[in-house]
């Protein structure tokens, strides 16, 4: 009776070390599910499970399966680091995210302690991938480039306005507002106000004064679309008449819906639209018709994927370690926003910004199109 009990134990412990070994490829999705930027975290969510679904029909990671995992940040960075946290107790191996770098750069830390790699499709401040980390990668570009992009563009085509700028006082925010401003203030254009709102004010009647009263023409806002689309509303509704740019935080449709016909001739930089690129004509129609607009970061979020599977395919493993050197070594890899290589810090070699512009389309809607 003993034996056959101890031979039910060791059958059991060998099934369940069969099924560990064999287990799913586990993967994060880590980003703000819900709150504020819920527009963005569905963006990441929808990029990264068409993603999986797609590379799991075409035979999964070195013959296993991607099993996603969805971890809601609401793009507080203490919550993302709760999110990290059961990352790692779950057993997740990679992580595609989250979207804010106030997240993505604290959450790093749990990652690279406990052997996670973490590929953020959004998360453009440049201290994500400056501090050593193996395992920080990104599929997007840097606020430094952007900046760089955003500053220039306002030297040569606003050389005689007067400028306010003005940031959201988080690491993605303030950092790209002072990529800008530095990049400007380099090219010879000086602003009169340089101002710091708080991440989820809603009255800007004070600033929005002060910027009167200075004369300002151009605003230039480091921040999210949430604050950007109720400054813009409210510097219309106050009689400020000031164009008003900024970054990737406000490629979302919602934008629009929060601004009205405020967000008329706003300008802002982003990569070329992925949407345009030949390679992702059938999986932007997939989308579409599940309906669901890829717009932003979602075709980001699925290259993440990608870049994790090809380069797991070329290490022969899924080990995250072996994986971070592959992608560093064995790229360029082919994804829907194109090929993509990576230097030593986990960045892409081939960073690209454009300026677009907000337009009333035919059908009465405000679109963002690119400057050519």
């Amino acid at each position: 009776m003993k034996k056959s009990l101890l031979s039910a134990v060791a059958l059991t412990a060998m099934v369940a070390f069969s099924g560990s070994a064999w287990a799913d490829v586990l993967v994060g999705l880590a980003g703000p599910l819900t709150g504020p930027n819920a527009a963005f975290g569905a963006q990441l969510q929808k990029g990264a499970e068409q993603a999986a679904a797609d590379i799991n029909a075409a035979g999964g990671i070195n013959g296993e399966q991607i099993q996603i995992i969805l971890g809601d940040d609401v793009s507080d960075a203490k919550q993302g680091v709760s999110v990290a946290n059961k990352f790692v107790a779950d057993g997740v191996q990679f992580v595609v995210g989250p979207y804010n770098s106030g997240v993505a750069i604290p959450t790093s830390e749990v990652y690279a302690e406990n052997g996670v790699l973490q590929v953020t499709p959004s998360a453009t401040n440049p201290q994500f991938t400056e501090r050593g980390l193996w395992n920080t990668f990104r599929t997007c570009g840097r606020d430094d480039q952007q900046g760089a992009v955003a500053g220039a563009y306002l030297a040569a085509n606003f050389k005689d306005a007067t400028i306010a700028v003005i940031h959201d006082k988080t690491p993605y925010g303030q950092g790209l507002a002072d990529e800008t401003r530095k990049a400007m203030n380099d090219a010879g254009l000086e602003e009169v106000l340089y101002e710091g709102i708080n991440a989820g004010d809603k009255d800007f009647s004070a600033l929005i004064a002060k910027m009167k009263d200075a004369g300002v023409s151009i605003v230039y806002y480091g921040g999210l679309h949430t604050e950007a689309g109720l400054l813009m509303r409210q510097m219309k509704d106050q009689g400020l008449k000031a164009t008003l740019m900024s970054g990737d935080g406000m490629v979302s449709n919602e934008l629009a819906s929060i601004a009205g016909d405020a967000i008329g001739g706003t300008l802002m930089t982003f990569p070329p639209d992925p949407r345009r690129n030949p390679a992702a004509k059938d999986l932007v129609e997939k989308f579409r018709a599940a309906g669901f607009e890829p717009e932003a970061y979602t075709l980001y979020a699925y290259a993440a994927l990608q870049v994790i599977a090809e380069a797991a395919k070329a290490s022969g493993g899924n080990n995250p370690q072996a994986v971070a050197e592959a992608i560093k070594a064995k790229g360029p890899f082919k994804t829907v926003i194109g090929e993509l290589g990576y230097d030593e810090k986990g960045d892409i070699t081939r960073p690209a910004y454009v300026v677009y512009t907000w337009k009333k389309g035919e059908d009465g809607k405000y679109n963002y199109v690119q400057i050519e």
